[in-house]
């Protein structure tokens, strides 16, 4: 990798801006021109009559809010300067820092989010008012002041957390001029230390482990030579893409290297004891890489080299926890043959229309290792703090508690949390917290969270702190007492259940108390679908038979169709 000077580097990260961008010459520039130019009729052929499912993670997140039709495409060419000066109006228009949305005017607050258009989140993370220029701290501690500091990283040392953390993940940005910002952008690890850091979290309370490139011979344990081939090139090319959503420039494969190097070391100082717990602070993310592709934002899966080092350790079983509001088909086929760990899911997937497709309650492993693989899939978006906890109380934990793991790995996706334009869902920072409090009650306390999605930098920096918090000893600040989840919750339960008591014993007696409390909290909204179906139905039938002298051959014709 190509290095520019350490102060230069340092200055410019620390003050949240994107570093400079290297020389380069003419026929890399012209290749990669004609590279962008050849991805636009597939990327046009997408936008149009494409199933939820085959869109790539940013075309939902854009089309989550706005949509423009083909205008952008269209107007390519389109040069301000070609019209007369007296007929052109500038109509301003700027993204927003928290959740990169296209505002439309002068409004001083974003449209979608409410954020200020200048906001201090980057300075000190969720602390900052959202609604002012710059938000007040708590101890005016700046995001960056001390964390290279020895002093007070010596003063942490004795801290039992651990936290995986290098600037040099924020080299990894997407460099092609595009309509929007891309979601994964560096500010995401940005605010979540900005906010640590405003807290007093980290660096004080935490240590930080030095930061190392996993070795080649350390990622073919999980990946293939396809895999570390494919990152490795695009450390030569300016920019480049897998899909055409999961970006790369000549820093992302170092970027990569970093993440999964602090996983792989963070699994091992938890195993060895050096630390009780660890948050990955990395990027990018890792958990829809699989043995082959890299896809979905991700270039190598760090969960999956992170359990590759428990067991290292001597780890015999480890269980892998996601929470990341889209399924993780990756590590899914990574470990979907093995006894040796477990994987639980719990993600939006609406029948397979949302992204990746993957992740039915149906797919429960192979091999010889049906049932450790379970996929907790919610039907519909909006979910929220009840409906997880209560696939916690219900199938997570009784499922952990039987299989007894070693070492404990959690894909901490944050896209399901509330005001994540992309997850669409309405998990809160406490609810996490409590997610994490009772992950911690297994395997011994062993237990790596690793940064995974999330978009809504103020969404993403308070929840991840909440979960810092709690591995750090402290109870959640709120706490359910009594779960009412929704029908769509209970119904994807009582469905995991029925079919996972084939392979998990404990389950029986749950998934029967659980049928006979909630049961008819379902039944009443299936009347309420054959109804609905019905006026549907009646909708198709044509008028003169609907109300003519065959109006019994309709009823009956109805009648059948709906049950």
């Amino acid at each position: 990798m190509s290095r520019f000077k350490e102060e230069e580097i340092g200055t410019r990260l620390r003050n949240g801006e994107s570093a400079p961008a290297p020389p380069t010459s003419n026929a890399v520039m012209h290749a990669e021109a004609a590279s962008s130019n050849s991805c636009k009729p597939h990327l046009a052929e997408q936008k149009n009559g494409k199933r939820t499912s085959d869109m790539t993670l940013e075309e939902m997140y854009y089309n989550s809010q706005y949509d423009f039709g083909d205008d952008e495409d269209d107007d390519s060419d389109w040069e301000p300067s070609a019209l007369p000066a007296h007929d052109v109006m500038e109509i301003p228009k700027w993204f927003c820092l928290n959740c990169t949305m296209l505002n439309i005017g002068d409004d001083s607050h974003c449209d979608v989010c409410g954020e200020h258009r200048e906001s201090g989140i980057l300075k000190h993370g969720f602390v900052a008012s959202a609604s002012c220029r710059e938000g007040a701290t708590e101890n005016g501690v700046h995001a960056s002041d001390g964390l290279q500091d020895p002093l007070v990283q010596s003063i942490a040392s004795d801290n039992p957390t651990a936290i995986g953390f290098d600037e040099r993940m924020l080299l990894h940005e997407e460099v092609v001029m595009k309509s929007h910002p891309h979601p994964e952008r560096p500010d995401r690890i940005r605010a979540i230390a900005a906010s640590l850091a405003t807290k007093g979290i980290f660096p004080g309370r935490c240590h930080q482990i030095s930061a190392r490139e996993i070795t080649q011979a350390e990622l073919l344990k999980v990946h293939s030579v396809e895999n570390v081939e494919a990152v490795e090139i695009t450390s030569r090319v300016f920019s480049s893409y897998f899909t055409p959503d999961t970006y790369a420039n000549q820093y992302s494969a170092t970027a990569a290297r970093l993440a999964a190097g602090l996983c792989f070391d963070l699994a091992s100082a938890i195993w060895s004891g050096r630390a009780k717990n660890g948050f990955a602070l990395v990027r990018p993310p890792g958990h829809h890489a699989g043995v082959k592709h890299a896809m979905g934002f991700c270039l190598h899966n760090n969960a999956a080299l992170a359990v590759s080092a428990a067991k290292n350790a001597g780890a015999k079983k480890v269980l892998i926890i996601d929470w990341d509001v889209h399924h993780g088909n990756g590590t899914q086929e990574i470990f979907e043959k093995d006894k040796s760990v477990l994987y639980i899911s719990l993600h939006r997937h609406e029948g397979g229309k949302f992204y990746p497709g993957t992740g039915s309650a149906y797919e429960i492993g192979s091999m010889g290792a049906e049932g450790y693989c379970v996929n907790i899939p919610w039907g519909r978006g909006g979910v929220g703090d009840n409906d997880y906890i209560f696939a916690f109380q219900h199938v997570v934990l009784p499922i952990a508690a039987e299989f007894d793991p070693d070492f404990t790995i959690v894909s901490a996706g944050f896209d399901a949390a509330r005001g994540d334009p992309l997850g669409g869902c309405d998990v809160t920072p406490a609810g996490y917290a409590q997610m994490t409090q009772m992950c911690c009650a297994l395997s011994g306390g062993k237990v790596l969270v690793i940064l995974e999605g999330g978009y809504n930098l103020r969404s993403i920096s308070s929840s991840a702190t909440a979960v810092i918090e709690v591995l750090l000893g402290e109870n959640p600040k709120q706490n359910v007492a009594q779960v009412m989840p929704s029908k769509a919750g209970v119904r994807a339960v009582l469905e995991v259940l029925k079919i996972q008591l084939n392979y998990w014993s404990s389950l029986e007696t749950k998934f029967t108390k659980l049928q006979s409390e909630w049961g008819w909290y379902t039944l009443e909204d299936k009347s309420a679908g054959k109804l609905k179906k019905k006026i549907r139905l009646e909708k198709q039938v044509p008028v003169w038979w609907k109300w003519g002298r065959k109006r019994w051959l309709y009823k009956l014709w109805c009648k059948k169709k709906i049950l």
